[in-house]
């Protein structure tokens, strides 16, 4: 029977895939990328050669009974997003959801994924955690920061490096002084940094130093 395998991809260093991860994208039939052209990077670098087939945000809703159909004819599907595990904040629910009612085997592989090294780099409690992935641009964005002013689990958030700055005084308004924030950018790749300190610290840090790459920020809960 065939099969929808969801690959987890580098968020930087590409050494970071795993065995089992390269022996399926060699063996599929086709491949379901974010972006074919930062797909076929990581594919050609391990001299890969597979069909591609555009699979994104935009397009997802649509492409659902093309690929289920693939399936149903029998063949096997890996799902990759940029970097990271499809699904997390990327492309993925939707056909899953869909193989998953059809009866269609699912299989994901474990893998990278961008909020676990930022959460234990935080320093901040691991046991209970939430992942909230992107705050709402707009509707909803202030429901959601009250809802972290008052959770009292750690919390992991992802920010664009344009909006961090707009975070961190948003966080600075909600949560005041008191807690502790922990911003990792560039995960597994050759600039990786994490800042850490309250949100005055890291206005000011972020003041200073423009912010550059993909942000993953964490929140200590509230006591």
């Amino acid at each position: 029977m065939a099969k929808l395998f969801i690959v987890p991809t580098p968020v930087g260093n590409l050494e970071d895939i795993t065995l089992r991860a390269l022996k399926v994208l060699k063996e599929v039939d086709i491949i379901l990328a974010e972006d074919t052209r930062q797909t076929k990077k990581l594919l050609d670098h391990f001299t890969i050669q597979k069909q591609l087939i555009s699979y994104h945000k935009f397009n997802e809703h649509k492409m659902v009974e093309a690929v289920t159909e693939r399936l149903r004819s029998g063949q096997n599907v890996a799902l990759v997003s940029d970097g990271g595990t499809p699904g997390i904040s990327d492309p993925g629910h939707i056909l899953i959801a869909a193989c998953v009612k059809e009866g269609t085997t699912v299989e994901c592989l474990p893998g990278a994924t961008a909020f676990v090294p930022a959460l234990i780099n935080s320093g901040f409690a691991t046991d209970e955690f939430v992942f909230i992935g992107f705050l709402p641009h707009k509707k909803g964005r202030q429901t959601k920061l009250k809802q972290i002013a008052e959770e009292p689990r750690t919390q992991i958030v992802y920010e664009s490096p344009f909006r961090v700055l707009k975070l961190m005084e948003e966080l600075k308004l909600h949560i005041g002084d008191a807690r502790q924030i922990s911003a990792s950018r560039e995960i597994s790749k050759m600039f990786e940094e994490t800042v850490r300190g309250n949100a005055d610290e890291l206005i000011a840090h972020f003041t200073k130093k423009e912010p550059r790459g993909e942000f993953v920020v964490v929140i200590a809960g509230q006591e």
